[in-house]
């Protein structure tokens, strides 16, 4: 039976792919066939690829079609809705859909990474959070621990249960190396955030995420 998850984060910057990638890992390490998605990228290379992407597509164990993988990409490392409005794109959800059925006919565990944060524009009438409303699949929050998260996370929960949606678990991920009340912030979230802790991945710069993936459990 396939398992499936939207990842999203509480802000951008946040380690969205590397905690995504960590889960495709911990997914192999059990036997799982595990695919990343990231339905819509903004931010190429020279050679017109998307680094969270390609970090994506590394940590599957499936090489699935890159309209698959990636339906929307554009160049410049902007907020998507203006990247589309300048390409005269309009993102098409009922499109993005079929992509993740698709994926999900060929693998047991699949991934679905948002852009950005949570509520993040994808047109003028719709965003990041109507999309995962559309596909209907539990969430895993990802929460950058720094000045702040605690805010950012407990308005990210207050949204996804706006859609009626669950949280399958979320992932506090250190993105400085000094926070200062770490363990108090931590314990903060453990009490309000009503949804397992899948793991805390520790500080890591340049890490390998099938290191991280020691560090973390899959959701239920």
């Amino acid at each position: 039976m396939t398992t499936a998850f939207f990842l999203t984060g509480t802000d951008t910057d946040v380690g969205k792919t590397h905690v995504a990638c960590a889960l495709l890992h911990r997914a192999r390490r059990a036997g799982r066939t595990a695919v990343g998605l990231k339905p819509v990228a903004a931010g190429t290379d020279e050679r017109g690829d998307n680094d969270d992407v390609l970090r994506l597509r590394a940590a599957s164990s499936l090489q699935l079609p890159a309209d698959i993988v990636n339906p929307y990409c554009f160049a410049p490392a902007i907020a998507p809705h203006i990247a589309a409005a300048e390409d005269g794109v309009e993102i098409d959800f009922d499109r993005i859909a079929e992509t993740v059925r698709s994926a999900r006919q060929q693998a047991d565990f699949v991934i679905v990474e948002g852009a950005g944060g949570f509520c993040v524009p994808f047109g003028i009438d719709r965003n990041g959070a109507d999309l995962a409303a559309q596909l209907q699949l539990p969430v895993i929050l990802v929460v950058g621990m720094r000045l702040g998260c605690l805010n950012h996370a407990l308005l990210t929960a207050e949204a996804i249960a706006a859609r009626g949606l669950i949280i399958a678990g979320w992932v506090a991920n250190c993105v400085t190396p000094d926070m200062l009340r770490f363990d108090e912030n931590l314990a903060t979230l453990e009490e309000l955030l009503l949804a397992p802790l899948l793991g805390v991945v520790p500080y890591q710069p340049g890490a390998d995420p099938e290191a991280a993936s020691d560090f973390l459990e899959l959701p239920a």
